[in-house]
């Protein structure tokens, strides 16, 4: 008798243990994502579209820390920043996770770099033309960032997950100095002089979505 009460509680407790840890969140996951971003051009705004990948490290059920790299292919030449974008970010993600779903806020700074976002005259080498010998220099703009919002997660399987974030990218561009044309009416001619473009911060609209594959 004692030895099938022994055996009957072995059985329960193995049957307990490899349910709960069934039911344990993975510590790691990583998801495919794609993503749109709100721009500022000379009409108003457009939506770029962009795809990239996430990298997220559950500390526990609540708090979870993340990284996502995002690339936008689509060129811009009539935006305030030109050129193609880049995003990468770091930061922590905080909420409440239920059986199926999950509802979170996210705090994610980084940075978005526009390739073609810097543009400069210079003086063009020889043979310049004499009546603008000026060109235009387009360089590189690096800017720090923060990605701010909300996170519904759904769970079809312990270790399958999807997920929809919107937030408000929100950028800030640094104090630079850029060179500016005068024209000289006494002499006819031009003359470059600096210009200081003051510092700025816009916000962003933000939509992403996601499957990813939790171990």
């Amino acid at each position: 008798m004692n030895r099938i009460l022994f055996t009957a509680a072995t059985i329960i407790v193995f049957t307990i243990t490899c349910q709960a840890q069934s039911q344990e969140l993975p510590k790691f996951e990583v998801a495919a994502e794609f993503t749109t971003l709100e721009r500022n051009d000379f009409t108003g705004t457009r939506t770029d579209p962009g795809f990239g990948g996430r990298f997220t490290f559950n500390f526990n059920r609540v708090v979870s820390f993340e990284t996502a790299g995002y690339f936008f292919p689509k060129r811009c030449f009539s935006c305030r920043d030109n050129g193609r974008i880049t995003e990468v970010l770091s930061g922590v993600k905080v909420g409440k996770r239920f059986e199926k779903w999950g509802i979170f806020v996210k705090g994610r700074p980084g940075f978005v770099s526009f390739s073609e976002g810097e543009v400069n005259i210079v003086p063009a080498p020889p043979p310049a033309d004499p009546t603008f010998p000026f060109k235009f220099e387009l360089s590189r703009s690096t800017n720090f960032a923060t990605d701010v919002g909300g996170v519904l997660e759904f769970y079809p399987s312990n270790r399958i997950v999807t997920r929809f974030d919107v937030g408000d990218t929100i950028i800030h561009f640094n104090s630079t100095t850029r060179n500016s044309i005068q024209f000289v009416p006494s002499s006819n001619s031009f003359l470059v002089l600096p210009l200081t473009v003051p510092s700025r911060t816009t916000h962003s609209f933000q939509f992403m979505t996601s499957v990813g594959f939790r171990f």
